[in-house]
């Protein structure tokens, strides 16, 4: 290794034996000599600590903690100046690591890069998860986190932080995980770069933390529901430090946190809210999308919500599938649920 590595790798595992060498052999088959790697067992009760201990590579084991504690355990014995936080269900792919440094420099906050979905044996499934552009800005994406709370940003392998952005998530009281209130204020520490071409592998399967591949449920929207509200309160603590002034979105007045109380109503059994709807709508209309966009979700959440409780379940899983899910197949979707609403007699 350098003396002085650019970029430290970090992987935390918990009970992933299956997955985690292949995470670990993704970053070291480059052989980057200005590249750290650091792996975290977050108390494994599978065989993942044999599989790690293999590899070679700087490990440590430690009691099961979560994904953040794991995390900041190893961030406190690496060096480099940015860090990416690889999961060990995921792989970064060949001549990546190169590509990555290449665009580091001090006013980069953060890099994304768009991942390619992978199922458990590693074969390459659907489009890439949450595709992304290509540009490098900073004041457009912080005036839409105060507006939205959000951008269009990749899961937790997709993203190279700087190390002093890493820092808040020594004050995250309210979540495990680590992709989350970093994300958003990256923007108001430093440029963001984003990078359409797909460097990384998602692996989607049946234990996914974030959920993706299985159908949605009321008690994963209300902890995704929580969580925003959580970060949201976060965020704007941090944006009050950096942009005194600056005033963050209520988190219920989000279009995100409409859209996902929309959706809990809907898996609860319950017909949505006329409020809710309207409510939608309002929100729709500030948010970055095309024209044709928002029609097409404007669509959607009219069509459900006219729908009977199983056709409204049934098409908001292909709205949340991450695979093989397009605007002609929702407009597919709606068309043959639309069929099947039923005609109210007069009288």
């Amino acid at each position: 290794m350098s003396n002085s590595p650019k970029l430290a790798v970090i992987v935390t595992c918990y009970n992933y034996e299956s997955f985690v060498e292949r995470a670990i052999r993704s970053v070291l088959d480059q052989a980057r000599h200005d590249c750290e790697i650091v792996v975290v067992d977050d108390g494994s009760t599978d065989g993942s600590w044999g599989v790690i201990s293999r590899c070679g590579i700087t490990a440590f084991k430690i009691e099961n903690s979560g994904q953040r504690a794991a995390c900041l355990f190893a961030l406190d014995r690496t060096r480099a100046p940015f860090v990416l936080f690889l999961d060990a269900d995921d792989e970064l792919k060949p001549g990546s690591l190169a590509t990555i440094i290449g665009l580091l420099d001090p006013a980069v906050a953060k890099l994304q890069f768009s991942l390619t979905q992978i199922d458990a044996q590693g074969n390459a499934i659907g489009g890439p998860l949450s595709p992304l552009g290509t540009f490098r800005c900073r004041g457009k994406l912080a005036r839409r986190v105060i507006r939205t709370g959000v951008y269009r940003t990749p899961p937790t392998s997709g993203n190279v932080f700087r190390r002093d952005v890493c820092e808040f998530l020594r004050e995250v009281d309210y979540d495990r995980a680590v992709d989350g209130v970093i994300l958003f204020a990256a923007p108001f520490l430093g440029d963001v770069i984003s990078i359409s071409d797909e460097l990384g592998c998602y692996r989607i399967h049946d234990r996914n933390d974030s959920g993706l591949g299985r159908e949605p449920d009321a008690n994963s929207l209300a902890r995704e529901i929580n969580r925003f509200v959580a970060r949201m309160d976060h965020l704007r603590k941090i944006v009050h430090r950096l942009r005194p002034g600056e005033e963050l979105v209520n988190a219920p007045d989000a279009f995100f946190f409409r859209e996902r109380s929309f959706y809990f109503e809907i898996v609860s059994g319950r017909r949505p809210r006329i409020a809710s709807l309207i409510g939608l709508f309002r929100t729709l209309i500030n948010e970055p999308f095309s024209l044709k966009n928002k029609i097409a979700i404007a669509t959607f959440f009219l069509v459900v919500f006219v729908l009977p409780s199983d056709r409204r379940k049934s098409l908001l899983t292909y709205r949340l599938q991450p695979t093989n899910r397009s605007a002609l197949g929702l407009a597919r979707q709606i068309l043959w649920s639309s069929h099947r609403i039923p005609v109210l007699a007069k009288g």
